[in-house]
Order: C-alpha cells, then sequence, then structure tokens
C-alpha cells in the first residue's frame, strides 16, 4: 500500500475541491469519493472519482484499499441521512445498529461511530485543516475592518447561545443584534439561518446602511474537530451583509474559512467585520 495516496471524502460545498487541490499540489495523488447527493459532479469528473451512498461503508472501504490510501479526510457540508430510506451494503448493514445507537446521542456522537469504523479497518483519519494548514482563522479581524466595542455584546451573547445551542446538539451558531438573539441554526445550515434574520423587521436587526448584529460560529464543546467544525466562505459574508449585519465572529483556531482572500475582500467591501475570537473574549 503506498503511503502517499489520501481519500478524500467528499460531501457538499466547495471545501472538498480546496483539499483535493491542495493535496495534489503537495504530491498526495488525491482519491476522491463524492456522497451521492452532497458533492459537485464537476468534482468527480475531475478526479475521476466515484460516487457511494453514504450507507455503502464495505464498498468505501474496498475501494480506499485498492487505490492505496492509508489516511482520509473528510470535507464538506452533510446532513443526516435518513436511516430508515438509506441504501446500505453488508458493511454498512453491520454497523448500523452502533450508528443508530450512536446517533440517538447526538451528531458528534454519530460522527465518532462512522469513524471508527474506518479506524478499526486501519485508516488515520485528518482533518481538512491538516491539508489545508491556512484553512482555520487565526485570531484578530480578517479584513480591512474590526469589532467596534459596542459590537462585543452581540459578540459575547451570541458565543454565549452558541455554546449552549452546541452542548445540546442544535447547532454551531446564532445571531444576536442589541443583545437580542434573533436566530439560531440548527438542521437548515447557517445560509438559511440568515435568510430568516434578512426576513425579519428592520426595526429589530441592522440594514446594508445602518449596520447591526453578529453571526457567531463557534463549534460544539463536544466537537469531533477532524470533521466539521464550522466554516465560513464567500457565501456566508453575502448572507451577513444581505442581513444587515455587522459582522461575523468565529473562534480562532477552531473554525475554518474557505477562499480566505476573497471573504476578506468581500467583508471589506460590504463594510462588515470578520473577527477570530478567543475564549477568553468571550468569557
Amino acid at each position: 500500500m503506498s503511503a502517499g495516496r489520501l481519500a478524500i471524502i467528499a460531501g457538499g460545498g466547495d471545501l472538498p475541491r480546496r483539499v483535493a487541490e491542495q493535496a495534489r499540489k503537495t504530491g498526495r495523488n488525491p482519491f476522491v469519493v463524492g456522497l451521492k447527493g452532497f458533492a459537485e459532479a464537476s468534482l468527480l469528473e475531475e478526479y475521476s472519482g466515484p460516487e457511494l451512498s453514504v450507507g455503502e461503508l464495505g464498498r468505501l472501504i474496498q475501494l480506499m484499499k485498492k487505490e492505496g490510501c492509508e489516511e482520509m479526510v473528510f470535507a464538506g457540508w452533510l446532513k443526516r441521512p435518513d436511516f430508515g430510506s438509506l441504501r446500505l451494503d453488508l458493511k454498512g448493514v453491520q454497523s448500523l445498529p452502533k450508528i443508530l445507537a450512536a446517533a440517538k446521542k447526538g451528531d458528534d456522537a454519530l460522527l465518532r461511530a462512522v469513524m471508527d469504523v474506518f479506524a478499526e479497518a486501519g485508516f488515520r483519519i485528518i482533518g481538512a485543516d491538516d491539508v489545508l494548514n491556512d484553512l482555520l482563522v487565526g485570531p484578530g479581524p480578517l479584513g480591512r475592518i474590526a469589532p467596534l466595542p459596542d459590537h462585543w455584546l452581540d459578540i459575547r451573547r451570541a458565543a454565549e447561545v452558541a455554546k449552549i445551542s452546541g452542548s445540546l446538539e442544535i447547532g454551531q451558531g446564532a445571531v444576536s443584534c442589541a443583545g437580542l438573539i434573533l436566530a439560531v441554526e440548527a438542521q437548515e445550515g447557517t445560509d438559511r439561518m440568515l435568510s430568516r434574520v434578512a426576513d425579519l423587521q428592520i426595526e429589530i436587526r441592522g440594514t446594508p446602511d445602518a449596520r447591526r448584529g453578529v453571526l457567531v460560529k463557534r463549534p460544539k464543546p463536544q466537537q469531533e474537530r477532524r470533521i466539521d467544525l464550522p466554516t465560513i466562505g464567500v457565501a456566508t459574508v453575502r448572507g451577513a451583509g444581505k442581513a444587515g449585519l455587522a459582522g461575523i465572529a468565529v473562534e480562532s483556531g477552531a473554525a475554518l474559512v474557505v477562499d480566505r482572500v476573497e471573504v476578506a475582500s468581500a467583508a471589506d467591501e460590504l463594510g462588515l467585520f470578520i473577527y477570530g475570537f478567543t475564549p477568553a473574549e468571550v468569557a
């Protein structure tokens, strides 16, 4: 088995492509496997990758071993599957009782149970940030704009709610404006949450001409950090801009940014900040 090849299990969004491009540049010869219903068809075409159902665990293991992969990374967004209609192979059927039991404890327990299946098969699971070294958000502002003193009420309030929400396996994000929680992220994801904020009356939120409020994203306290770290991209910035928010704050060293230069440029153009906070700053 070749030690250098990396398997990339691709969900939705642009992150899988970024990971694959970097793996190719560094000689990792990526083997991209798309999860049906999530991965972009163009990505699989470019990397000649197969498309599998989430429940085809045995086939995935066989393919990765055949292709000489020792390491694997999960990249991109996924939604919890409907276990009743999930297409399963033999390994999926054998693993299902353990996975179902874990699913009752929350998404992070579910992810750890799935990862255990691959670890037991001999694969080393790494995070997307292990491939893309500059993916993690550092401390301080990402673009030219920094939060003002008045913004810290909302940063701390939304950070507190996001931590509580995460501990209850609800989501990783919250929006606060003048100390009032406008939205909490659940299964719909960040983009749809921001759309809900944009639909609220302008009396309780900001506008593009008078920005107020902050989106905070941070990992759940029990987060499995090799999978599903909070991620922001240009779409997040645009959604926050449309919702009239003053900025986005994410936990430094615990959130990913896709297309860092483009994200910072979009934020500067819209007039909102992106800030990496430390846990001490929101305590």
